[in-house]
């Protein structure tokens, strides 16, 4: 039995352990770090996925996050293409799914996620396809030739992004969205609209408010994705399927072995487990949110930095807990999205125009403040916003919504 050992193993060799790989080296620590990953590739930059790397305009050895070398300079042992079976809180080792054994001092859970799989009949068909990983763009990219029908199950940032490049490319291209608009669980109707028209004028087809019953094959292949049947009895010809149905946090691991486990692995503000030697970070940690107070689980690049970087202080015994305000983008056609602050429980919605070509905000505002921005072809508007929602100011929502009110003026208005 091959047996390891290192003072700091970090399960996922996704952004944030990878992040936190670099972070607790560059804090002082000179114990062995480990890190173990599913995959085949280095932690890599995963939203250019569904854009420039699916578009083909970007490799998969652009996408690393740090080179192959500054690895072994920084003496982080990495483990390619190795599964975590099971973990023994009692002995702290890992299990490893090839019958290895991985002893730990520390342990840090940074699994990520996998795509929601849609349990319907014909689910299992070739050309039903998810995207989340490299190898899932792979297998998507070779299909997509103009003419092609494609079908995006799914209205979020993954499906719009998908559709944008896909027409662009010549596809035939059409997204069902069971939500009453696209965007729904991330944007106020205002923004949503914007969206769905900008895809509408590019060709995009949008159905709306309809579910998904089920998939058939196509009549000469069997085998093979050929329709996909909607809630409201249509049935849309579909040469492949692309599900893009929201990401569900990968716990089993921690389920296991025992720890607490809501909508995500339960952390505080330090990214700390209910065992004090295990630590979890980036999409599957569920963590008080200091802004709000809720207990939210992110998905994005800027979450699973900071958790990164809150996990190495802990580990390097400086701990400072969690205090970032959250913060996305999404790039379509020649629109760039870039949103901070969680928009839920608003009270109205405030809309800015701005100094560029369909440039605009989208403030949501509760009790006088603004707690969150959208901001398209808006980048010098979005570093304000990002100032509002952190620093809780109270506005005035009719200078916030008129351009020739200076945002900088607002930040002076503090509570």
């Amino acid at each position: 039995m091959t047996e390891f050992e290192a003072d700091v193993v970090i399960v996922g060799g996704s952004h944030a352990g990878g992040e936190l790989a670099f972070r607790l080296r560059q804090g002082g620590f000179t114990g062995r770090i480990a890190l173990i990953s599913a995959e085949a590739h280095l932690p890599y930059h995963r939203p250019p996925l569904s854009k420039a790397f699916l578009a083909g305009e970007t490799t998969a050895e652009q996408l690393l996050i740090r080179a192959p070398e500054s690895y072994a300079k920084s003496e982080i042992d990495w483990y390619p293409s190795t599964t975590v079976a099971s973990v023994d809180r009692g002995a702290r080792l890992l299990r490893l799914a090839d019958g290895g054994v991985f002893r730990y001092g520390r342990l840090v859970l940074a699994t990520g996620g996998r795509p929601r799989l849609l349990p319907l009949p014909g689910a299992g068909l070739k050309g039903i396809l998810t995207m989340r990983a490299i190898p899932d763009v792979d297998a998507l990219r070779p299909s997509m030739m103009s003419g092609k029908k494609l079908v995006i199950v799914g209205g979020g940032y993954i499906g719009l992004e998908v559709a944008a490049v896909a027409v662009k490319l010549g596809l035939d291209v059409e997204i069902v969205e069971f939500a009453p608009r696209v965007l729904a669980r991330v944007a106020g109707p205002k923004l949503s609209a914007f969206y769905a028209a900008a895809h509408q004028r590019a060709g995009v087809r949008l159905r709306v408010g309809t579910g998904v019953d089920g998939f058939g094959p196509a009549v000469d292949d069997p085998a093979h994705v050929g329709t996909v049947h909607c809630s409201d009895g249509t049935i849309l010809p579909a040469d492949l399927v692309l599900v893009a149905a929201g990401l569900m946090p990968n716990v089993e691991l921690a389920q296991a072995a025992g720890l607490a486990v809501g909508n995500g692995v339960v952390v505080d503000e330090f990214c700390q487990t209910s065992d004090p030697d295990i630590l979890a970070i980036g999409d599957c940690a569920e963590f008080p949110e200091p802004l709000t107070g809720r207990r939210i689980r992110l998905e994005s690049v800027p979450n699973a930095v900071e958790q990164a970087r809150v996990a190495a202080s802990v580990l390097n015994g400086a701990p400072k807990a969690y205090g970032a305000v959250p913060w996305f983008w999404s790039d379509q056609y020649h629109l760039k999205l870039q949103s901070v602050g969680l928009n839920h429980g608003y009270e109205e919605e405030v809309v800015r125009p701005a100094n560029s070509p369909e440039g605009f905000v989208v403030f949501y505002v509760k009790d006088k403040r603004v707690i969150a921005a959208d901001c398209v072809n808006a980048v010098a508007a979005f570093n304000h916003a990002k100032r509002l929602v952190a620093d809780r100011t109270i506005i005035d929502t009719a200078a916030l919504a008129e351009p020739s009110v200076d945002l900088k003026s607002l930040l002076l208005a503090r509570a």
